[in-house]
């Protein structure tokens, strides 16, 4: 019953919208086309209005973000005359909460939500396409349009409005590779080669760590060399595709890092350890992501942060992508005025601000080009590396990889299992989980 409103509002919402719709047919093929000036841009936005006596509730995360969301608000209030409240709901609550709060019509009118919930929230028919999806797929880059896709009647149809993206880089010690002579590693190759030089001449350090059994950080070697999880763009669960060719290439090189470079036990290998190793200057390079990076600047350590290097294969690790994005709620009153709200924080005006205030990279193709972002080096480098990656899988079978994938990789690294067989019994461990989930 939730799919079927689900499905009917939208059609109310574009049918209500489609007599506004610039370059639609009561303007005439050659009309809508006879101003040059007006690019495609602005011929794929519909105009629309929001409903009478709208008023809008939003949820947000906390802090930076709800300060962000108050501004937005304030600004589309002026410009829509629509009223906003703003409730702090995390991002990852949303969901959850929409699902008990929706029917009810409680919920938020727009809400944040995580791109992983996406694949859970359209089968239970809690949100709205994005209206604008022609627009903000020209607009945005793939991997965040791909993360808040899902897949309904046999069709990828978009969902969520992205307001930032998150993906991994190689953190390096700036002082140490001056110490060495050496230039930030554009292969892995050049890194496990510039690794061996500096653990030979300064004991008791390592040249690169990464915790080997964290999938989200070792997903980009696998992707790289052509792997998949899901077959269908991760939306058909029956192809599982983690050890075929990529997944095996992918074990060949955790190997050849833990044989050469880091003979430690997986056990020995945390996020602390990592981090500690860094700060206190014994560690040349790691895998890491934008959280880690406040830590450092407050340990005082001179560091910089790159895209991913180079497989020997010459293609970038495809690194996983974290999308945070706003979704109009499929039980709103005011679903034009909710839509609006949507596209109107989405704008690159409003992506800028958020960037400004919380430090979250906008997903948006033009700005990253924009002077403030490209200022931050770092950032710059996340953003670039955002280029090579793709989307964690937001179906619902997702959550039984990072289990499975641990114990293989696991295995492989401490030695217990040879790669094909660690792989092999990985991906049964998921076949196996999704088997029982639908029985």
């Amino acid at each position: 019953m939730k799919k079927s409103l689900s499905v009917i509002l939208v059609f109310m919402l574009i049918v209500l919208a489609a007599c506004s719709k610039p370059g639609s047919s009561s303007t005439g093929g050659n009309e809508a086309s006879s101003d040059s000036s007006n690019d495609s841009k602005q011929e794929n936005s519909a105009e629309i209005e929001p409903e009478d006596g709208a008023e809008l509730v939003m949820w947000t995360n906390g802090d930076e973000e709800a300060e962000w969301s108050k501004f937005v608000a304030e600004k589309y209030t002026d410009k829509y005359g629509v009223p906003v409240k703003i409730e702090e709901v995390s991002h990852v609550e949303a969901a959850g909460k929409l699902e008990t709060d929706g029917p009810a019509g409680l919920g938020g009118d727009v809400f944040t939500g995580a791109h992983d919930h996406v694949g859970t929230m359209n089968a239970a028919g809690l949100i709205y396409e994005n209206y604008f999806a022609d627009e903000y797929k020209q607009r945005f880059m793939e991997g965040a349009i791909t993360g808040v896709s899902s897949k309904t009647d046999e069709e990828m149809k978009v969902y969520g409005y992205p307001v930032g993206i998150e993906t991994i880089g190689l953190f390096y010690n700036q002082d140490l590779l001056d110490e060495m002579g050496f230039k930030p590693a554009e292969t892995m190759d050049e890194l496990i080669d510039q690794s061996k030089q500096f653990m030979e001449k300064n004991p008791k350090t390592y040249g690169f760590m990464v915790e080997p059994g964290n999938y989200y950080l070792v997903h980009g070697f696998l992707g790289g060399y052509g792997g998949y999880i899901f077959g269908e763009d991760n939306t058909n669960p029956e192809d599982i595709g983690l050890n075929g060719e990529g997944g095996l290439k992918a074990a060949e090189l955790m190997t050849k890092i833990h044989d050469e470079i880091l003979p430690l036990k997986k056990e020995d290998i945390t996020g602390d350890v990592i981090s500690s190793q860094f700060n206190e200057g014994k560690l040349l390079y790691y895998i890491t992501g934008p959280w880690a990076v406040k830590g450092h600047q407050d340990a005082g350590i001179n560091f910089g942060v790159k895209t991913m290097p180079l497989l020997d294969n010459g293609e970038h690790p495809q690194t996983f992508s974290s999308v945070k994005s706003l979704f109009v709620n499929a039980y709103s009153k005011y679903p034009k005025a909710a839509t609006l709200l949507a596209q109107f924080a989405t704008s690159d005006e409003m992506l800028l601000e958020r960037y400004e205030m919380t430090g979250q990279l906008p997903p948006v193709k033009t700005l990253m080009e924009n002077e403030t972002i490209k200022a931050d080096e770092m950032n710059a480098a996340f953003l670039e590396q955002a280029q090579y990656s793709i989307s964690m899988p937001n179906i619902p079978a997702m959550q039984h990889v990072w289990a499975s994938m641990e114990v293989a990789f696991t295995a492989l690294w401490n030695g217990q299992s040879e790669p094909k067989e660690a792989l092999d019994k990985g991906v049964q461990q998921i076949k196996d989980a999704i088997a029982s989930q639908t029985e």
